[in-house]
């Protein structure tokens, strides 16, 4: 599922990002790649806020809907 769809404040890990090189390969270096485990702290409007190692990112709409989780 889309991490847009994923629960609050749950644990969970990116299967797959689904994106061209270029956005693939700067996600990766934010720390978002395949069985990275990351926590959705909120979803507003298709936009989420994830908790990610020892920060938190904010990722819009379009970027969102690009990263699978389970």
């Amino acid at each position: 599922m889309p991490i847009i769809l994923a629960p609050t404040n749950q644990e969970v890990t990116i299967l797959k990002v689904l994106a061209d090189e270029k956005t693939k390969k700067h996600l990766e270096s934010l720390g978002i790649l395949a069985n990275a485990k990351i926590t959705v702290l909120s979803s507003v409007n298709g936009g989420v806020v994830v908790a990610i190692k020892d920060g938190r990112l904010a990722l819009d709409r379009s970027i969102a809907s690009k990263i699978l989780v389970a």
